[in-house]
């Protein structure tokens, strides 16, 4: 983050935890003091499960933390039964990721499905994390730019530049997510530079400037300081250690403390 004015962020993705209301006010309330000592140098967002969204709102109501939601859907409203449309959530939160690499795996989404789905989220005035990110697979075979590459060129067609204040991108390596095996700092740093330059080709170099760049996978407080102190990260999507408040805090913290 070093020589950038743009605000690192830290978004705790719960995925599917944890089972209660009162699990999820409980969890928010637990980050809230270190994400208000250091809200002056860090953004902080955090993304429930849809059913807990009402709640975890309430509780975040009037403070300095950020509200999202995992996915959305394109359309506005239909006969498109379970979906939830990215202008239904803007009556609750601030924010949606569009493109985990849970949701491209798991549920085959494509590159034009989360690519519709950040213009929707967009479209309804939402913040929105778009993730890229390659299978070890892929990795192995030498095509991570490749594969990056053409899943930010989908999503970026449908960012006008006058938006990009509200686009994410944030890498996640699949290999890296929830496996505990996280990607070396200097192969996380040379992705993200990638990310960077198609930013700046597709947008040109004033609106790309706003854009900030997450890394996401296996990240913890033992290493997010090597992902935060690289000049391309801009902050990180959190997974497993985010439902963990004490955790998660300590990365605030560590993040607030790291120059730029």
């Amino acid at each position: 983050m070093a020589g950038t004015a743009r605000r690192p962020l830290l978004a705790a993705n719960w995925k599917m935890n944890p089972l209660s209301a009162a699990d999820a006010v409980a969890l928010s309330r637990g980050v809230l003091p270190a994400a208000t000592r250091h809200a002056e140098r860090v953004d902080v967002a955090l993304f429930p499960p849809f059913c807990w969204l009402p709640a975890v709102a309430a509780e975040l109501e009037g403070r300095p933390v950020g509200l999202g939601a995992q996915d959305c859907f394109w359309e506005r409203s239909g006969a498109f039964t379970g979906e939830v449309s990215a202008a239904m959530l803007a009556g609750w939160c601030g924010w949606v990721i569009a493109g985990h690499s849970e949701r491209r795996t798991h549920f085959g989404e494509t590159d034009e499905q989360v690519a519709r789905k950040a213009a929707a989220a967009l479209a309804a005035g939402l913040g929105v994390i778009v993730c890229v990110g390659e299978r070890e697979d892929q990795l192995e075979a030498g095509e991570t730019e490749r594969v990056v590459g053409a899943q930010l060129a989908a999503a970026l067609r449908v960012v006008e530049p006058a938006g990009a204040g509200r686009l994410v991108v944030a890498y996640e390596p699949v290999w890296a997510i929830g496996t505990g095996r996280n990607a070396e700092p200097s192969q996380a740093g040379a992705t993200m530079a990638l990310v960077r330059r198609g930013l700046d080709a597709a947008l040109g170099a004033e609106a790309a400037a706003q854009v900030r760049v997450l890394y996401g996978g296996s990240v913890s407080a033992a290493n997010v300081a090597s992902y935060v102190g690289l000049e391309v990260c801009d902050g990180c999507l959190v997974g497993g250690a985010s439902l963990r408040a004490e955790e998660f805090s300590t990365m605030i913290g560590t993040i607030g403390a790291v120059p730029r």
